[in-house]
């Protein structure tokens, strides 16, 4: 009896261990945010809510509830303020969201005012520029927040990146697959026709090239000045590459098949951030 009774707590101690590692794995991340230097933000659809990703271990920032039209039901999308407070959209309560700490309670900015909101991103100004699916529209919002004013008309927009002149680039799922807008609103091709084959993301570098995320292909690919677009790191290890931000010279790149976020540099080094998890 006394064996049973030691070999069951050993058992139940190896379920809660499991139960502590299991809760620590990224389910289906999708965006992903970062500082020069510091933690990782990471979106994460299933989970759902966010994770805070620094050397390797994760952690919760913020975890939502299974209950539909609840913050962060439906997370779709994660970035940073110029305060480095954690920005996310929300497709469940048709929200944007600010977060002062982790585990916070977050706070609505546009009282149900988007659709759904596939990226932000922030202006100089601090305000935020945030690409809805459903209606499709680029919206500005104040800042401290507040009713949304139409930025710029843009047919199914997705990923949102800033270039150094404070021009929009928007990855489209229409036509034209890539577009920039400028400050004033004003809309102009970048790359002509569907070159990708499932795009969902887009940085910008410092010498004005960009980089383009498409799932489909498994590919990041670099896109030059005069819009021509190449496959730059394609395969292996990446599986659906679907939000990607920049951190320092390096591109961050969620990836929610492969469960986790790879960081490529200059030199198209792949490096998984959760490798001493797993």
């Amino acid at each position: 009896m006394q064996i049973f009774v030691q070999t069951c707590s050993v058992l139940l101690l190896l379920l809660a261990s499991s139960n502590v590692v299991r809760a620590a794995e990224m389910q289906y991340p999708v965006s992903v945010a970062a500082p020069e230097k510091g933690p990782v933000y990471v979106a994460d659809r299933k989970l759902p809510g966010i994770w805070s990703v620094q050397d390797g271990k994760v952690s919760s920032f913020y975890k939502g509830s299974k209950v539909f039209r609840t913050p962060l039901n439906a997370v779709r999308c994660v970035t940073l303020d110029e305060q480095g407070r954690v920005i996310a959209g929300d497709s469940a309560t048709r929200e944007v969201y600010r977060f002062e700490k982790a585990g916070a309670k977050p706070t609505p900015l546009t009282n149900g005012g988007i659709g759904i909101p596939m990226d932000v991103v922030v202006t100089k100004a601090g305000d935020l520029l945030v690409s809805d699916l459903e209606l499709h529209r680029i919206w500005k919002v104040p800042a401290a927040g507040g009713k949304p004013t139409l930025f710029a008309e843009v047919s199914a927009p997705r990923g949102l990146a800033l270039d150094q002149a404070g021009n929009l680039w928007v990855v489209s799922g229409t036509a034209d697959q890539l577009l920039k807008v400028t400050p004033d609103g004003k809309v102009s091709v970048v790359v002509k026709g569907r070159p990708f084959n499932f795009p969902h993301d887009v940085v910008v570098l410092d010498d004005g090239t960009a980089v383009v995320s498409d799932g489909y292909e498994k590919t990041l690919w670099k896109v030059t000045l005069d819009g021509k677009t190449e496959k730059w790191v394609s395969g292996e290890p990446l599986i659906n590459p679907v939000g990607i931000a920049l951190q320092g010279k390096n591109i961050l790149v969620a990836d929610p098949h492969a469960k986790t976020v790879f960081s490529v540099d200059a030199e198209k080094k792949v490096t998984d951030l959760l490798s001493s998890e797993k």
